[in-house]
């Protein structure tokens, strides 16, 4: 790992929350690309994922999920459970970064985008319970999305279309249709 980002992961911990978010944007920039450093960090993050700072299980979430792409030895077929887990926190803004990310899994290759797309569709049909189930519907979309259109995988597009069919709402089926239409 080179220095900067020994900084950026050192500055995650400063009580200027300034250079926290520059740590955070670095760190999230370099890790759209893959990263030969990732194991360096990997189980820190891990760690994280259910430290008592919503903060850092929120970025441990990210972080993880960007790294998936630099994971050849496929570790996130393992640990992908506890970074769902955190898609579900009680800290709704932690929930939802983390869910945002979380299509970024699937990018790591056939195996983890099976999981990562299997996970959506499970999440999209059962969270009517969930507090604000309505952002998380259009998150998930948003995520099929996102995966859909780096990797075209037409089954992808399809089990979108079908779970946008099985809102009643008319209202948010054609929002949540709106996201899917725009290419």
């Amino acid at each position: 790992m080179d220095k900067n980002t020994q900084i950026y992961f050192e500055n995650l911990k400063s009580k200027d929350k300034n250079i926290q978010y520059e740590a955070y944007t670095n760190i999230m920039e370099a890790t759209n690309e893959q990263v030969n450093w990732a194991y360096e960090v990997w189980d820190q993050l891990k760690g994280d994922l259910t430290h008592p700072d919503h903060h850092q299980r929120s970025r441990a979430a990210q972080f993880l999920a960007n790294l998936s792409k630099s994971d050849p030895s496929q570790r996130m077929l393992e640990d992908f459970p506890a970074v769902w887990e955190v898609t579900k926190d009680p800290k709704f803004v932690t929930a939802r970064h983390s869910l945002q990310a979380i299509w970024k899994v699937g990018l790591a290759g056939p195996k983890l985008r099976e999981v990562v797309v299997d996970h959506l569709v499970e999440r999209f049909r059962n969270c009517e319970n969930e507090k604000n189930y309505t952002l998380i519907r259009s998150d998930i979309i948003q995520g099929l999305r996102h995966l859909y259109d780096v990797v075209k995988d037409e089954e992808i597009e399809q089990k979108a279309l079908e779970l946008v069919d099985t809102v009643e709402d008319s209202k948010y089926r054609k929002k949540y249709l709106g996201k899917w239409r725009k290419k």
